[in-house]
């Protein structure tokens, strides 16, 4: 069984900023991607960032300037830096993994429950 688990979301102004983690946990034998990616109310699930192994990064060009994402292997978390926070940033955000639970086990994707970001005044 493996877990991912966010934490971090909330209430926040305008202009504000939070920071978002997530933690694999179980049966892990390598984590290789790990990403976030947020869904509005009544919008598709979106990518936001993404990271590799090694600490590549790819990011959506509206959020490129103002979210960073990073990553700490030895605990199997991945975190979300987020500056200057919109309105339209407000969403689900979920955190996502791409790992192998053996080494012989195929790449598989794994997804956490979502933490509730809003972004209002």
């Amino acid at each position: 069984q493996v877990q991912l688990v966010e934490s971090g979301g909330g209430l926040v102004q305008p202009g504000g900023s939070l920071r978002l983690s997530c933690v694999a946990s179980g049966r892990i034998f390598s984590i290789y991607a790990m990403a976030w990616y947020r869904q509005a109310p009544g919008k598709q699930r979106e990518l936001v960032a993404r990271i590799t192994r090694g600490g590549s990064t790819y990011y959506e060009d509206s959020m490129k300037d103002r979210f960073t994402i990073s990553r700490d292997n030895a605990k199997n978390t991945v975190y979300l830096q987020m500056n200057s926070l919109k309105s339209e940033d407000t969403a689900v955000y979920y955190c996502n993994a791409d790992l192998k639970t053996l080494p012989t086990a195929p790449l598989d994707d794994y997804w956490g429950q979502g933490t509730q970001v809003t972004v209002s005044s």
